[in-house]
């Protein structure tokens, strides 16, 4: 028995495990059982993959599908467990778990063929770090087909490498696995936006007050917070070029005159805008989703860009956004009158 036999085996088995040598058995994901255990917050587990994928599949988003059943993962599965009336403890409960893939069909992930268009590009050597380096670029690219392939899925980078060690990305025709997701997501009719400060995390309502969609967010920082109470939605569109303004006053920008910065997934505000009633603040995707509530925004709601492309082409103009502190109650029936008035 040769020691590459061993170990393909020993994966295979430990089906709830952490991934051995960096990589991940794609079939070990997709018959993974739920984990005895609370999973280790910064390995990969096949187990926390399918949770994810899962999540993901329900509306309820762990941002980017990483594997490790960080922090976003925990929170959309809080979410998950609040929305349908079930227990939650440090780990995974048994009715969440079957409660989640009851409502789900199909293989957690699946083989995808490298297009032309996938690695075309053009593609970045290298995104700037600084405002000011990017306005002179003609677009904001991805910086390799590995990024764009794995922002198509919803996942890291780290993890699509796992699942599909010794290939190549970069190579059109190529097979790979991938996390198992539809490409266009439909929800039913949203009346109502929330976003928690507190908690980090934006949720939509229908009429019924039902929560259709719960996404981690980042949101505003202490020199530049995000706003409060109810403003509406104004507009929703893909691609939007970022315009800089010097009264922001960003500590990183030098430049003392407006410019912008063209269209692109690593554009500052992402591949998607969702304008607000506030001038200036919107909600939006990001070039980082790996930092996406565990990061400080400048005023605006930051999510995935997938995240925000979702949301953005299922609300319309003049859907309020209620934005929670602290001191408010997060409960659709609390909510102030202003919100209340703004939502009918």
């Amino acid at each position: 028995m040769t020691l590459r036999w061993m170990v393909g085996a020993v994966v295979w088995l430990w089906l709830a495990g952490p991934a051995l040598a960096g990589n991940l058995d794609p079939a070990a994901v997709n018959e993974a059982a739920r984990p005895a255990k609370p999973p280790a917050t910064d390995k990969l587990n096949a187990a926390v993959v399918k949770l994810q994928v899962l999540l993901d599949r329900a509306q309820f988003s762990p941002g980017e599908i990483d594997g490790k059943f960080g922090e976003n993962a925990q929170k959309a599965l809080k979410a998950f467990a609040e929305q349908n009336g079930l227990a939650l403890d440090k780990g995974i409960a048994p009715e969440l778990w079957d409660k989640l893939t009851a409502s789900s069909e199909g293989p957690i992930l699946a083989d995808y063929k490298i297009t032309d268009a996938d690695v075309k590009g053009p593609f970045l050597k290298k995104l700037p770090a600084r405002l000011d380096d990017m306005k002179s670029l003609d677009a904001l690219s991805y910086t390799s087909p590995l990024e764009g392939l794995a922002e198509k899925f919803h996942m890291s980078g780290d993890l699509l490498k796992a699942l599909n060690p010794a290939k190549a990305f970069d190579k059109a025709g190529e097979t790979i696995v991938v996390a198992n997701l539809p490409a266009r997501r439909e929800l039913p009719r949203i009346v109502r936006i929330e976003v928690d400060k507190a908690r980090a995390t934006l949720k939509a309502f229908d009429g019924s007050d039902r929560m259709i969609a719960f996404y981690p967010a980042s949101i505003g920082s202490p020199d530049r917070p995000t706003p409060t109470g109810t403003l509406k939605v104004t507009s929703s569109h893909e691609l939007p070029t970022y315009r800089y303004n010097p009264e922001y006053k960003f500590k990183s920008v030098k430049s003392n005159r407006p410019f912008d910065i063209q269209p692109g997934p690593n554009n500052p505000v992402g591949a998607y805008w969702i304008g607000l009633s506030a001038p200036g603040y919107g909600i939006h995707g990001t070039a980082e989703p790996d930092k996406v509530s565990k990061s400080a925004s400048h005023g605006c709601v930051r999510l995935t860009n997938w995240d925000a492309r979702t949301l953005g082409e299922n609300v319309k103009r003049g859907t309020p956004v209620v934005f929670l502190d602290a001191s408010t109650e997060s409960s659709p029936r609390q909510a102030t009158p202003a919100a209340k008035r703004a939502a009918n």
